[in-house]
């Protein structure tokens, strides 16, 4: 995330928020302690939520427009942040990937990047993506998988499409790579990989991928859009994608005949 002197209000919600934080507490001659003191909160965290390392809460959102009088200045801008795609949510995104417990996907179309090949990668990023250095993106992206080989990895809880094994992203030998490098991970004691066929027909996961991230005492869901995202660690909307992902799980296969099911597609790719 970054410092205070590095946001971006005029072009980020959640910038514009964490802003007007900082100067309306400054207006009212405040320290950052004791705006904690009125939230419940430590300083450091009214200074997480100042940086925007942190989203405020919509709670403490509701709790500064009544102490402070603001008229649902607060709310508003709040809900605004929530609901807007943000184009800058990478930057919200990977420091809570780094530091979950748990990274639970919904794959529509494309294999996650915590699971992709370097090739599959590279070839998404040379033919589906605007992206003005590739390799750099490309080494970014593997580097991100460091916390799959750290002493303690999150559990990875991954749903696919099986739209998104079939692809042939980069070519048949791209494809099979990356299929095998699948099959290979989900032996892994942390890992529990499965996929929803096609026959399975109209289900609710065909609204769009999305990701659940779960740490010791958070958790956040992302939504993928073209050109940006929506990250929220609002408990309802939450709540609702754990839902939604197991109603997707409730049609995907089980873990040993997805590998079997990865098998199959590798075998029919000429």
């Amino acid at each position: 995330m970054p410092p205070r002197n590095d946001l971006d209000p005029d072009n980020d919600h959640w910038h514009w928020l964490a802003a007007d934080l900082r100067v309306w507490r400054l207006e009212r001659n405040m320290t950052q302690p004791a705006l904690g003191e009125i939230l419940g909160v430590t300083k450091t965290q009214v200074s997480n939520w100042e940086s925007a390392r942190e989203n405020l809460p919509m709670k403490h959102a509701e709790t500064l427009d009544l102490v402070w009088r603001t008229a649902g200045h607060f709310t508003r801008l709040r809900r605004l942040a929530e609901r807007a795609h943000d184009p800058g949510w990478w930057s919200q995104y990977t420091p809570l990937e780094a530091r979950a417990s748990r990274v639970s996907y919904w794959a529509l179309a494309i294999i996650p990047g915590l699971l992709q090949t370097e090739d599959y990668a590279r070839a998404l990023m040379e033919d589906g993506q605007i992206i003005e250095n590739v390799e750099d993106a490309v080494s970014a992206r593997m580097a991100r998988q460091g916390i799959l080989t750290r002493e303690k990895p999150p559990e990875l809880r991954v749903l696919i499409n099986e739209g998104a094994l079939d692809q042939p992203v980069g070519g048949v030998e791209v494809m099979r790579g990356q299929l095998t490098h699948l099959i290979a991970i989900s032996h892994a004691r942390n890992v529990i990989l499965q996929v929803v066929p096609r026959d399975v027909g109209a289900h609710i996961g065909l609204d769009g991928s999305f990701t659940l991230l779960t740490g010791a005492r958070w958790s956040a869901a992302y939504m993928e859009a073209n050109t940006g995202g929506r990250l929220t660690h609002e408990p309802a909307s939450v709540e609702d994608f754990g839902k939604r992902l197991d109603l997707i799980r409730s049609e995907a296969l089980s873990a040993s005949a997805s590998r079997s099911h990865i098998g199959r597609i590798m075998e029919a790719m000429k």
